[in-house]
This record gives structure tokens, C-alpha cells and sequence, in this order.
């Protein structure tokens, strides 16, 4: 079985493998976490990203959270009067983005996983830049293309690999929005409640995609999906 899930934003780990065991996940079945595993609450998601370091049948497609600590991965090299120098309005600009966007819980998990644990802070931070943009999955009689955010700048005629970085990590499509017709696009990023209270709190299915995100980032509870029959899981 295939599961997938995303915008944990640092949801508690315990809560979240409560979850896996009420969809009766094992190790037969796969995990896929569509980004934005980190910021806005808790340890930042540190702890997660520890837990799923450790599961050859998880994985994680990055999200834009992801990709802002990415940008700022600067912030983690030694300090030297070299690198202070190297400092410019471009890596204030970045840092200052990831600030706005709810960086501080991971900032100082991290911080302190790199006075503990040097050698995990940075696998961790490796793990996250081989997380890829997009992953297309089969399952008997469907085939789902998992990414972050949707599509944005949309055309049927268009490649994968042609779509820009931002237009997989940021768009927010309409609910009219009309996808692929074979393949059904799996994300999250935009919380469902933002296409109306009622789908707040649940997964939000249009005839060519699924959104996933039922409100971590704001303290509600994560999904889990499992895309061989479609069956969401609620806490």
C-alpha cells in the first residue's frame, strides 16, 4: 500500500505515528510525505525528519519550507570573518523570508541538534536536498503525480521537467482548476479550508486532483491518504 501525507510543519511525532498505526501502516506498505515537514510548530519537525532518516519505506517530495531552509543553508556553516564578509542583502533576504514563514522552531531545534548530534543536523540537511520536486506512482488501474503545491502555469502540453521550481512549491490552483485527465495530482501547501469551511479539516478531491493539507501549519490535525483506494485517514 501506498500513503501519503503533507504539511506536518512540525506536528508531534507520537501523535503522527498514532495515525500511521490507526491506517494499520507497516513496513510492507510505503510512505510519502509531500513537504513542508518543517516550521510553525513544535520542534520545527526535527524530530520527524530523525524518524523518517531511519524508514527505507518513507520518503518525502520538498516543499517550500523546505526549500527556504535550503536557501539558507549558510546559516549552518562555520562563522568566520571570511563568511561574516560573504553575508549580503541577498542572504538577509532569503533569511528573512524563512523568518516570516515560521523558521524559528526549526531554527533552534537545529541548533541544538548540531551541538549534539553534528553528524545527523547535517544528514538531515542532505536528506532534505536529494528530496525530489515531483514523483509520479502507480497503483492497479491508477497513476498519481505527487508534488507539493500543484502545477502552476498549467498546460497539458507541457513536461514535468519544464515546470520552474516555484511553480511546484508555491501555486495555489483554483478549485476549478482542471489538471491532467489520466493522472490524478496529489499535493498540499494550501490548507483545504481556504476553498471553503466545509472542506476544513478534510481532504478536497476535484475530478483531476486531491488536496491534502487539513491545517497543521495552523494546529490542526494532519491526513494520511492511501492512494490504492483512495481512503483518506483523520485523527
Amino acid at each position: 500500500m501506498i500513503y501519503v501525507t503533507s504539511d506536518l510543519h512540525g506536528y508531534p511525532l507520537p501523535d503522527f505515528l498514532r495515525l500511521l498505526e490507526k491506517a494499520r501502516f507497516s513496513d510492507a506498505d510505503d510512505l510519502i510525505i509531500l513537504g513542508d515537514v518543517i516550521d510553525r510548530n513544535g520542534d520545527g519537525g526535527i524530530a520527524m525528519l530523525r524518524w523518517m532518516l531511519q524508514r527505507v519505506n518513507v520518503r518525502m517530495i520538498l516543499g517550500n519550507h523546505e526549500a527556504m531552509l535550503l536557501s539558507c543553508r549558510f546559516l549552518f556553516d562555520a562563522i568566520t570573518d571570511e563568511s561574516l564578509a560573504r553575508f549580503d542583502q541577498e542572504k538577509m533576504e532569503l533569511f528573512s523570508n524563512w523568518a516570516m514563514n515560521g523558521a524559528e522552531p526549526t531554527l533552534k531545534a537545529l541548533k541544538a541538534l548540531f551541538r549534539e548530534d553534528e553528524d545527523t543536523a547535517w544528514e538531515i540537511i542532505e536528506y532534505l536536498q536529494d528530496a525530489p520536486l515531483y514523483e509520479v506512482v502507480d497503483v492497479p488501474g491508477r497513476k498519481y503525480l505527487l508534488v507539493h503545491a500543484g502545477l502552476g502555469n498549467f498546460s497539458r502540453e507541457k513536461r514535468l521537467s519544464e515546470y520552474m521550481p516555484d511553480e511546484l512549491l508555491w501555486t495555489r490552483p483554483d478549485i476549478d482548476e482542471r489538471y491532467f485527465q489520466k493522472t490524478i495530482t496529489v499535493f498540499g501547501h494550501t490548507p483545504t479550508v481556504y476553498y471553503g469551511a466545509e472542506y476544513a479539516g478534510k481532504m478536497l478531491k476535484t475530478p483531476t486532483w486531491i488536496n491534502i493539507d487539513t491545517g497543521a501549519a495552523s494546529g490542526k490535525p494532519p491526513m494520511l491518504l492511501r492512494l490504492d483506494d483512495e481512503k483518506p485517514f483523520y485523527v
